[in-house]
Parts: C-alpha cells; sequence; structure tokens
C-alpha cells in the first residue's frame, strides 16, 4: 500500500465515522500532524475523495468534510437503491454455490453479533458485519464497476447511520435483523422481484427513519446543512 493509500484509507475512515465532523476544514498542516505524513500523499488521498464525495473544494479556501444534508441522503439512497437492484438481478441469476453459502455466512456472522450485549457488543464489528452481508448479496452480479459503486454509495449513506448507532436511536417497531433474513430467503430462492422489492423496502425504511433522527437534529443545529 502507497502513502497516499494509506492517507486516503484513515481520511475515509475518520470521515465515514465523523471522527472528523461534516464541513470542518482539512488543512494539509493539520492533517500532516494527525497522520504523520507529508502532503503529497494527503493532497492525492483529497482529491480522490473529492471524487467520491466526501470532501469538498473550495477555490482558495482549500478541502473540507463535505456537509451532510437530507437531500443529498435521498439522492444516495435512491441511486443505491437502483445500483443494487439490478446487481442483486444478476447474482441471483448469475451466483452459485459459493456465492449463496456466502450469504448464509454473512447473515449468520450478523446475527450472532447484533445479539451480543456488553463488552462484545463493538459497534464497529456490527457495522463490518452489516457491510460484509450487503455486499455478499451482489457478490456474483460479475460487474466490478457496479461494486464499486456499491462501495461509494454504501459510503455515503452509512456517514448517517453511524450517528444513530452511536446514539442507539434504533427505529421503534422495525425488526431489521428479520428484514435481513427475509432478503436474504428470497435472494437464495432464486425470487428476483420479491428479493429486489424486499431490498427497496429495506432501505426506504431506513432512510425515512434518517430523515426523522437527522430532521430533528437539523432543527437543534447539531446537523450541517447541504
Amino acid at each position: 500500500m502507497t502513502l497516499a493509500e494509506k492517507a486516503y484509507d484513515a481520511l475515509r475512515h475518520d470521515i465515514i465515522r465523523g471522527e472528523l465532523a461534516p464541513g470542518r476544514p482539512l488543512r494539509l498542516s493539520d492533517l500532516s500532524e494527525r497522520y504523520d505524513m507529508g502532503f503529497s500523499p494527503l493532497r492525492e488521498a483529497l482529491n480522490r475523495l473529492h471524487a467520491e464525495r466526501l470532501v469538498t473544494a473550495e477555490s482558495l479556501r482549500g478541502f473540507r468534510v463535505a456537509p451532510l444534508s437530507l437531500d443529498e441522503l435521498h439522492d444516495a439512497v435512491d441511486v443505491r437503491i437502483k445500483v443494487e437492484c439490478d446487481a442483486l438481478r444478476a447474482s441471483i441469476k448469475l451466483g452459485d454455490d459459493s456465492w449463496a453459502a456466502g450469504i448464509v455466512s454473512a447473515l449468520y456472522a450478523l446475527n450472532l453479533q447484533v445479539g451480543r450485549t456488553g463488552p462484545d457488543a463493538d459497534i464497529w464489528t456490527l457495522e463490518a458485519r452489516h457491510y460484509a452481508f450487503h455486499r455478499a448479496l451482489l457478490a456474483a452480479c460479475n460487474s466490478p464497476w457496479t461494486l464499486e459503486f456499491f462501495e461509494r454509495l454504501y459510503a455515503a449513506t452509512e456517514r448517517y447511520r453511524i450517528p444513530t448507532l452511536l446514539a442507539a436511536a434504533n427505529p421503534a417497531g422495525r425488526d431489521v435483523q428479520a428484514e435481513h433474513s427475509a432478503l436474504a430467503e428470497a435472494t437464495l430462492a432464486r425470487d428476483a422481484d420479491k428479493a429486489t422489492a424486499l431490498l427497496e423496502a429495506h432501505y426506504r425504511r431506513t432512510a425515512d427513519h434518517l430523515t426523522s433522527v437527522f430532521g430533528m437534529d437539523k432543527a437543534s443545529g447539531m446537523v450541517a446543512a447541504g
């Protein structure tokens, strides 16, 4: 891994997890001290993150962490549904036994982590397993471009999900793991219409919940507007 790649991974990690707050200036001198890296790899990483819409650039003012906004959230969710539903249909058509086993394994690991409490209930392990499950559903789509778009869109929406996870702001009356299980079952049954309908409904419910949470936070000045 090059220094630029290390800088990219570190910055992306901290932006998605909110350790670098939305709207925060990203001055090279500050970042160099924070990550113990030179300006060149950091500048390259910032340009890459700008292309992924996680960072904004202003003439003569440098880079900033991209703000959060409900409009961006809904746009990202809409595009994510289109991309992932197409990829899920392709995976259902092309997936083999190894692909199916990967879904079963990823769901099992996610369910285990959801059921853990106390010191074992680590939010970052939970999020990693959540990502792995959704990635497993699409793994057989046979389109590297589609999977790259999945990665970008997942990161875009994860920026909104992480604060609610940290605040334990779970949607009332919603069984998210039941939704995951139903989605896996329809996918493994090769029922593309049902699986894609469940996937869209799953994301719409999440978007509705985040809208209510961030709408209240925005009203109190806690969320940066886009």
